[in-house]
C-alpha cells in the first residue's frame, strides 16, 4: 500500500505540509466531483448528510469546499457553531471496487460573508453554471448561507493506482 503526505518535512507535520502545498492527485479528485457527504455530531448525535459543492482554493493556497445550505437546517445549525468540524466524502456513485477513487477527509465549517462569500460564489456559480442561468434559482441561492468547508486533513483513495493506494495532506 502506497502512501505519501504532505507532512514528510523534518520541520514537523504543520510546517511541512504548508511547504509542500495539497497533492495535485487530491485537488484533481476533489474538482472532478460534485456531492460531498458531510457527517457532523450535534445535540441529538453523530448525522450526515449530503450537498453539492465546488472545489476551491483559498487566498493562502489551501483546499476548500464551498456549499450552500440555509442555516436553520440541523447540519446548519451544527456547522454554525463556533469551532464546527465535519468528516466528509467524496466520490463517484457505482464504482467498481478495483476503480474506486474518492477522498475522504476533515476540516472547519463556517458561513461566509462579505468578500469571502464573494470569492466562494464565484467558484459555486462557476462549478454549477445552471445556478446563474436561472434568476428563480439564483436569486434563492444568494439569500441562503453559502459555507466553507477548509479541510485540515485529506485522504485520496485511488485503487486504479494499485489496491489500497493512498495520497494524504494534513496541516
Amino acid at each position: 500500500m502506497e502512501e505519501t503526505s504532505g507532512t514528510q518535512d523534518a520541520g514537523g507535520p504543520a510546517e511541512g505540509a504548508a511547504r509542500a502545498g495539497c497533492p495535485d492527485g487530491i485537488r484533481r479528485a476533489l474538482a472532478e466531483h460534485t456531492t460531498v457527504t458531510l457527517a457532523y455530531a450535534d445535540e441529538d448525535g453523530p448525522q450526515a448528510c449530503a450537498v453539492l459543492y465546488a472545489a476551491g482554493t483559498t487566498p493562502d493556497g489551501a483546499p476548500a469546499l464551498y456549499f450552500v445550505t440555509a442555516a436553520h437546517t440541523r447540519h446548519g445549525r451544527a456547522l454554525g457553531r463556533p469551532g464546527a468540524r465535519a468528516a466528509f466524502t467524496v466520490q463517484r456513485d457505482g464504482q467498481e471496487w478495483s476503480g474506486l477513487r474518492g477522498v475522504q477527509g476533515r476540516g472547519g465549517c463556517r458561513p461566509l460573508s462579505g468578500a469571502e462569500r464573494d470569492a466562494g460564489w464565484r467558484a459555486y456559480t462557476a462549478r454549477f453554471p445552471f445556478v446563474a442561468a436561472d434568476d428563480r434559482l439564483r436569486a434563492a441561492l444568494e439569500r441562503t448561507a453559502l459555507w466553507e468547508l477548509r479541510p485540515d486533513w485529506l485522504r485520496l483513495i485511488d485503487n486504479a493506482q494499485g489496491f489500497g493506494h493512498k495520497e494524504e495532506w494534513g496541516v
